[in-house]
């Protein structure tokens, strides 16, 4: 019965998935795995061969089998390995090498002969690269294939680097990277320009002979290709659904990365659910949206002819359902974020008392504070309330080379102007500008140029916030030292970020905290930030009688929005208001156009949100709701 029960839950999926709580649990699994083989090929005086991928997947993989070989004596003497691929062109000690990557992860750390360690060259000639291509293969082939193959997938599907248009035969090869592909590691580059067209890859082909193919993912950014890979059609546009032919292949995920699997993401259409209220709300709004019509038009043929029959035999008529949900999202649309003074706030998503708040609006970079809920920061001051926003780190990182030129050319031209001695300031510039024209790519700016990135980037943000209402004895520059190395690799979150944030949060003892809940931020930032406020609140909420009214109120915007089920305030924006939203985004001048880490989506900040704002107000629209030119969406964090 309970092997019936799974095959009814995993019918969508056309490969075997295993999903972990988390991804430290998988990857020990993985790595406890590999450690078997290795083990079992000691015992008969074999070779263990291994093919290893890189990126952030296979990290703590790498951490558990060092530890192994460290604390429990498990030996790499008998270990072959081969990688999957590597930039091309790329000299071995770049740090964005990968021969960089697996020395610093994994064979700097154990017994491997460095021998046994193959990694493909990415310092060839490149008439001799289809020759040395062939010769990996039959490497691989003289030591009896691969024992076990580890993957991870990229955003386009690829699996090593074969790319959409890739054949389910291909050998070893020299292949051009996908746009997207380049963009995902712009960071690592510090800039898309600098990431190589091309690279030399093991094929599909080659994987494929492997007799175990493990395939890695994590977080919620993986998870729309992973639906692809495990639910969709073989298709050489996702090369990674290839894997679907292979009886070896097994998907290793956490709950994140398959979150959008069919059998978590709807789980009516695969079994019998527990009914809780998210989910009948998530239902229903999925149903209005596939069958088009406004919530409270849907009918019982709607449920019974789309999976929920079960919805309405246990939980009541279509008409009942349907009147809840649009209740539930009907209260969700407030245009007073802080609380409405003098009203019945039962309903409503925020308290009406105090009527005029203490609010403090964190921003991880100096401009998210804009960019993600612009309209409601303005609507915030606007009603009275006492709002101060915090920059959490000085986004110096994100700002380009020539602004800063640019801005010192400025300052010497004025101090000219008024006949002032400007010697000190061009030999400055001098040492800046031929710095500049001798940067590597990895080479860390002078601690002189940091700072006046983070100089441009504070009186953006002071400028934006003056343009919202903001006074400047409420406008505060934290530069939480995690941040501060200079590097696109933070340091963790230490104990001086912590007490900067509760110094701040006691200071102003705030009845809001509005942060940014948008961890698919490619930096990583926006989720260490939040973990830095989570820490502070933990520590203020043993002995700080004002936390027990102090709500955490999420946003999004800048890299993500939040799904219209999930919204819990909405905030109405009137067309004059969008606009002066944009106008705050225009402060960040260094943003504009082109920012330095643009991510996925090359649209500007500005659209962006303007976008997503909109397009939220046109799903409430849809649903039946009210017609709003554009809203802000907010999602409460829960105290334990």
């Amino acid at each position: 019965m309970a092997r019936l029960n799974l095959l009814e839950e995993t019918r969508f999926e056309k490969v075997p998935v295993k999903v972990f709580d988390n991804e430290e649990i998988a990857s020990k699994t993985v790595a406890n795995r590999i450690a078997e083989i290795i083990r079992e090929k000691q015992k008969k005086s074999k070779k263990a061969v291994l093919g290893l991928a890189t990126g952030a997947s296979p990290i703590k993989i790498y951490q558990e089998l060092v530890r192994l070989h460290q604390q429990e004596g498990l030996s790499f003497k008998n270990v072959i390995t081969f990688n999957l691929d590597e930039y091309y062109p790329m000299h071995p000690s770049s740090e964005q090498s990968y021969v960089y990557f697996m020395k610093h992860h994994l064979f700097d750390h154990i017994d491997i002969d460095p021998k046994n360690i193959h990694i493909p060259d990415g310092t060839l000639a490149k008439e001799d690269i289809q020759d040395y291509c062939l010769a990996y293969e039959k490497k691989i082939e003289s030591y009896g294939g691969l024992d076990f193959q580890v993957l991870g997938i990229g955003r386009t599907g690829h699996i090593g680097f074969n790319e959409p248009g890739s054949a389910p035969n291909s050998g070893t090869q020299l292949v051009t990277l996908d746009d997207l592909t380049r963009r995902d590691a712009s960071r690592d580059f510090r800039g898309k320009g600098n990431v190589p067209y091309k690279a030399i890859t093991m094929g599909i082909g080659t994987i494929f002979k492997a007799k175990e193919i493990v395939l890695l993912a994590w977080n919620q950014k993986k998870a729309p290709i992973v639906k692809k890979a495990v639910e969709g059609e073989i298709s050489s546009e996702v090369p990674a659904t290839f894997l679907q032919l292979s009886d070896q292949v097994e998907f290793v995920l956490d709950r994140d990365a398959a979150s959008e699997l069919t059998r978590f993401d709807y789980p009516w259409l695969v079994k019998d659910c527990q009914w809780s209220s998210s989910l009948i709300k998530k239902a229903v709004i999925w149903l209005s949206e596939k069958v088009k019509k406004p919530v409270l038009k849907l009918t019982e043929e709607d449920y019974n002819a789309n999976g929920m029959a079960q919805l309405v035999t246990e939980v009541g008529s279509a008409y009942q359902i349907n009147i809840d949900i649009f209740n539930q999202l009907q209260h969700t649309i407030t245009g007073w974020p802080g609380g409405k003074p003098n009203a019945d706030d039962s309903q409503r998503p925020e308290r009406a008392l105090p009527d005029k708040k203490r609010i403090v609006i964190f921003s991880p970079h100096p401009d998210d504070d804009v960019i993600s809920m612009g309209g409601t920061f303005v609507r915030l001051v606007d009603q009275g309330h006492d709002v101060h926003v915090a920059y959490q780190t000085s986004g110096n990182t994100a700002v380009w080379d020539y602004d800063v030129l640019r801005y010192m050319e400025f300052c010497i031209d004025f101090a000219k102007s008024r006949n002032e001695d400007t010697s000190k300031q061009e030999k400055t510039y001098t040492e800046i500008r031929d710095f500049f024209e001798n940067k590597d790519i990895n080479q860390v700016d002078l601690p002189l140029i940091r700072q006046m990135k983070a100089f441009i980037r504070k009186t953006e943000a002071i400028a934006a916030a003056r343009f919202s209402g903001l006074q400047d004895d409420h406008i505060h520059f934290q530069n939480l030292p995690f941040y501060e190395t200079g590097k696109k690799v933070k340091s963790s979150i230490g104990k001086e970020d912590v007490k900067m944030t509760v110094d701040l949060l006691q200071s102003i003892k705030p009845h809001q905290i509005y942060a940014a809940g948008d961890f698919t931020d490619p930096h990583g930032t926006h989720k260490v930030c939040f973990d830095i406020i989570l820490q502070a609140m933990d520590k203020l909420r043993k002995t700080e009688d004002w936390t027990k009214d102090c709500w955490l109120w999420m946003y999004r915007g800048a890299w993500h929005e939040f799904e219209t089920h999930e919204i819990e305030m909405a905030v109405p924006l009137s067309p004059k208001e969008v606009l002066k939203k944009r106008h705050a985004i225009f402060k960040h001048e260094s943003q504009k156009d082109i920012p330095v880490f643009p991510g996925d989506d090359e649209r500007e900040f500005w659209v962006r949100a303007e976008e997503r704002n909109k397009e939220t107000a046109l799903s409430y629209d849809k649903l039946g709701l009210a017609d709003y030119e554009a809203m802000e969406a907010f999602v409460r964090w829960k105290f334990d």
